[in-house]
């Protein structure tokens, strides 16, 4: 189900080899308003048609009235799904066609390419990419700017899409000195990013964040997580880390029911976008919700929900189903009134 569990030998080795260096990013920015935007059907411009006597019309015939001004439309609706990217570079060009297919089919929400587990070479933080190659927090700034400038230039003119565009990492074994300090990188990165935007006039379509792929498995003590997230809370200017990750057999199998919590939506600037590939998955996190929402007198916050597949790859629900099934289970145990937006995001590679 998850790439790692395929490549993680030859990741290991990637993390050692080759030169890569990392250029650090500062000039923090605030956040650009707005995630999706809300549309309302244009009315139709009904005439109404007078029933006169025919020597009357003759002697006084009626002004033609003109339809009013109308405002232009998007050419197609926009989706309440967006595709989301396992990366395996960081090229400006290869990312700028990915958001250009984006662009091209509509797609507006929350946007995730995953860049792989928190990696350190020479003195500077980044991942380990898909592809097993070490790749800088700059070279990825970089690239997702690639990606922004593909989205903004093939939507039609007049368009009102807009995508949250967010840098993905996990919590999968970070081969870093500092958990916390990746975390702190990981903001700094989303601040810059979030500059980039607003310097290159993309911000009306594209907003900068952040997310992780946690896992209770990947991190059965929680410590590296829970400092990655500090990390990121102390630094980011207004961004949202998503978390993206499963809950590994539900509350209190690896991590406890506020654990669990903690990085979905119990800290400041954090939401979650749950992993809902089958029904289990779904009941798991309906559960989280039911004992915070009681126990702890806190909220899950949810951002939608996040699946996974391809044209070759039946695995599990694409996201309309997957928000039908989470919809239901958060009924089921009571805390059906949560905010549970519409849509997601499906993640392929």
């Amino acid at each position: 189900m998850k790439r790692y569990a395929l490549t993680v030998a030859v990741a290991l080795a990637a993390t050692f080899a080759g030169a890569g260096a990392a250029l650090a990013l500062s000039h923090p920015s605030h956040r650009a308003q707005s995630l999706v935007p809300s549309f309302a059907p244009h009315p139709q411009v009904r005439l109404a048609v007078r029933h006169e006597s025919p020597r009357k019309h003759a002697q006084h015939k009626p002004a033609r009235r003109r339809a009013p001004h109308r405002q232009p439309r998007e050419p197609h609706h926009l989706r309440g799904t967006t595709s989301s990217i396992y990366e395996r570079t960081t090229k400006p060009w290869i990312l700028a066609r990915q958001g250009c297919v984006a662009a091209r089919r509509h797609e507006t929400g929350i946007v995730i390419l995953d860049f792989g587990k928190p990696a350190h070479k020479h003195h500077g933080y980044g991942t380990i990419l898909f592809s097993n190659r070490f790749a800088s927090n700059h070279k990825i700034t970089i690239g997702m700017v690639g990606y922004a400038r593909g989205y903004v230039r093939c939507l039609h003119r007049g368009s009102r899409a807009h995508v949250t565009l967010a840098r993905g990492t996990s919590n999968y074994h970070p081969s870093v000195p500092s958990a916390y300090t990746a975390g702190v990188r990981w903001a700094r990165a989303a601040n810059k990013f979030g500059h980039l935007l607003r310097r290159y006039g993309l911000s009306a379509h594209v907003e900068s964040a952040a997310a992780d792929d946690a896992e209770p498995a990947w991190d059965r003590s929680f410590h590296k997580t829970k400092q990655f997230f500090h990390g990121f809370r102390s630094a980011v200017h207004g961004h949202t880390l998503y978390d993206y990750g499963s809950l590994d057999g539900g509350v209190g199998a690896i991590w406890s029911a506020r654990q669990m919590w903690y990085v979905a939506g119990g800290l400041r600037h954090t939401k979650a976008l749950p992993e809902i590939y089958y029904p289990a998955m779904a009941q798991q996190w309906a559960e989280l919700a039911r004992i915070a929402h009681r126990r702890y007198h806190l909220d899950v916050s949810f951002a939608g929900v996040m699946t996974q597949g391809g044209a070759t790859c039946h695995c599990g629900y694409r996201p309309h189903a997957a928000h039908r099934v989470l919809a239901h289970a958060l009924a089921s145990q009571g805390v059906g009134h949560l905010a549970l937006p519409r849509g997601g995001t499906n993640i392929a590679g």
